[in-house]
């Protein structure tokens, strides 16, 4: 599948993987190849994406929400550590 993932700091991952586990209000969920469409939001913790080569990839993440789209393709929108200088 491929996942995209962004944040107010830039783009964190673009690419294909195998899958992505996120912490959302409603527990922790992997969405793996070919998930069904879904929209969930994101709540504070550790999102893994294990790349297609097994190698995985740790983001810490604030907030957020994400999509799956019937043409497997999962994007990510997130808050991180980014911090706005005033």
């Amino acid at each position: 599948m491929r996942i995209n993932m962004y944040s107010p700091s830039g783009i964190q991952f673009e690419g294909e993987a195998m899958s992505l586990n996120v912490p959302t209000r409603a527990g922790e969920i992997t969405i793996l190849d070919h998930h069904r469409p879904l929209i969930s939001i994101l709540k504070k913790g550790k999102a893994v994406v294990v790349q297609t080569n097994g190698e995985k990839l740790e983001y810490e993440i604030e907030s957020g929400f994400l999509e799956m789209d019937p043409d497997n393709t999962l994007t990510v929108l997130m808050h991180d550590h980014y911090e706005k200088n005033s």
